[in-house]
This record gives structure tokens, sequence and C-alpha cells, in this order.
């Protein structure tokens, strides 16, 4: 695989990023057989791997740290945090005093020393920006992280956090891990063009839309039962109005994937991957089976006619559901917020 560079760090990733979300109790319950695609992955070419630490709440970075046992110099690790991870409610978030105990769960966890790039895994409205910068930054100093990101924030909240650290002296977040796939293209408007702008790389998450983009959501076909779909209902209820356009959508780009000669998950995944911003996006297979129907995207270059016809779908900017988005502001979640 050609390698690229993660925003302007110059540390060179592969073109696919691994992630591990489905390595655990959440997906694949099988650590030696987890292990086994990591490892694959990894003699495939892939440098660049994934987690976090709520991911089948710890077992996913067990996993991961079991199966880059003697070959961690050679991979570019990230995780991240700010999920709950206990019924303690300072148990999460950004904060100093959480971060702080947490990258060490991490380390231990992952049985390595430092991380290559820690992320923040969603904004934390009541935590101010600068106390998550700021322990960032003395993590940095501290050898624990090499760099740190942030996962699904909103644009404006990627401005003030350079902003703040410019003023205040701290090192900079260098990427962001949005959604971005065939039909979720909201970040087209904003994010994409303000990563870009500050330099930073970007690790979409979900290029295959939780499965949408795999080839089994068809018109006329009996919509597939998952885990995902269990955890995430709105995502895949097929009553709602917004699914059966994506289902439209996702059945008419699996025609032009097949009338380009190329599966639908290869035409998702170089979709994603061939946009001027994007570093890496992340595949997440549950199986080898599936690793393996996706590790051939990165030697695919879809063509400017391809790409028109892809934007004659799903018009560029364009999300089909609000659930997709990862992320809602309390602005629109929390009715007191709007109402005096």
């Amino acid at each position: 695989m050609e390698l690229r560079t993660l925003g302007r760090t110059g540390v060179k990733v592969s073109p696919l990023c691994l992630g591990a979300m489905m390595f655990g109790e959440w997906g694949n319950p099988d650590h030696e057989e987890s292990v086994r695609v990591i490892r694959h992955a990894l003699d495939s070419g892939i440098n660049f791997v994934d987690t976090a630490d709520v991911y089948s709440r710890g077992e996913s970075e067990q996993i991961v740290g079991k199966a880059l046992a003697g070959r961690r110099d050679s991979v570019v690790l990230a995780t991240k945090a700010h999920a709950p991870m206990g019924d303690d409610p300072n148990q999460q978030g950004n904060s100093r005093r959480w971060i702080t105990q947490e990258v060490d769960n991490s380390l231990r966890r992952l049985g390595t020393d430092w991380i290559d790039l820690y992320q923040i895994h969603r904004p934390s409205p009541d935590t101010d920006i600068d106390e998550t910068l700021g322990v960032l930054t003395d993590l940095v100093r501290a050898g624990k992280i090499r760099y740190f990101g942030c996962s699904t924030f909103p644009a404006h909240e990627i401005v003030e956090a350079h902003w703040v650290s410019e003023r205040r002296g701290r090192e900079r977040f260098v990427t962001e891990q949005p959604p971005y796939s065939l039909l979720v293209r909201g970040i087209e408007r904003d994010v994409l063009p303000v990563a870009q702008k500050h330099g930073m790389g970007v690790i979409p998450w979900s290029p295959l839309a939780g499965g949408w983009l795999t080839g089994r959501y068809r018109k006329g076909q009996e919509i597939p039962q998952s885990g995902r779909a269990q955890r995430m209902p709105a995502r895949y209820d097929m009553s709602l109005p917004d699914n059966q356009r994506k289902l439209e959508a996702a059945d008419a780009l699996a025609v032009l994937a097949q009338e380009s000669g190329l599966s639908l998950i290869h035409l998702a995944l170089a979709f994603v991957a061939q946009h001027p911003a994007v570093t890496a996006p992340i595949i997440g297979p549950r199986t080898m089976e599936q690793l393996q129907s996706q590790l051939g995207a990165a030697d695919v270059k879809l063509t400017s006619d391809v790409l028109d016809r892809i934007d004659e779908i799903v018009p560029p900017g364009t999300s089909f559901s609000p659930a997709d988005a990862g992320y809602q502001p309390p602005a629109l979640t929390d009715a007191a917020l709007r109402r005096r």
C-alpha cells in the first residue's frame, strides 16, 4: 500500500486504517480469531490501527494489545476516551481528572508504553476545551501519547480548539475522526474544509455506513439483522422515511458499482479515500472474510464519470438521517436549553 502522511505530523500511515470496534463482545468475542484478523491486516500492509476504551468496555484494547505483541514499533496505534466506562459519573468525559486516569488504563490494556494518537471521542459541552487540551498537552510532554486528535467534533468546535491551542500555548488537535460515507456526506459542508485549512489528518469512521454499503441492503430483499442494529435501532428502522431514502440510494449505488466493475464495498471505501482531505478511512471487519473483502479498495481509483454519477445519486453535503451524524449537540437534544 502507498503510505500517506497523517496531517502535518510527518507520520506515514496506510491508506486504510484498521478499526477494532468489532473485536470483542460487540462483534467477535473470539480473541484468537480477532488476533488473526488484526495480524493478517498488518501482513497485508496496514500499519494504522484504531480502537477505543469503550469498545466492549476495554476488551477491544486488550485484543489489540495481544495482536501487537512483538510488532508494536511498526504500528501507528490510536485509541480514544470520553464515553462512560463505569457507573461513577466521573468515569467519563473530557476532564483532566478522567483523562489522566483513563490514559493509564488504556496503556495497561494495550500492553504498551505509549499511544501514538489519543483521541477525544466526542465533545463535552460542560468541560472547558482548555481543560482538555491542557491535560492532553501534559500527556504529550510526559511521553504517554505522541499526538492527540478529536472525533465527531462539529466544525466550529474544531476551530475553537485550534484558537485556544494558539492562545494558551497548548499542543493542538492533529486529526479529526468524523462519520463519512456515500450516504453520510454532511461533513463535506464544513468539517472537511476546516480540517484541510488547519492541516489535520482525517480518518473517517463508518465508510460503509454501518453496513448499508456492504451490498446486503437492496430493494425487494429482507433487511438483514445485526448486533449493531440492536444497539442503534434508529439507524436501521425501515419505518422511518430517512432510512427508506437510504435504501433507495444504497440500491442505486450498488447498481453503479456493478456497472463500474466494482464491488459496492470497494466503491464506498474508494470514494471516501479519494477525498483530498481524507488520510485513511477506517475499516471495521469482524471476520477474516470481511477483512478480505475490504483490503483491495486501497488500490481502487474512481474515475470522474463515476464520481459524477455518485453525486447524482447522493448530492454533495447530503446526509439522509440525523442519527448518522454520530453526535447531536445539547442545544438540539435538551429542550430546556431552548425554552424559558
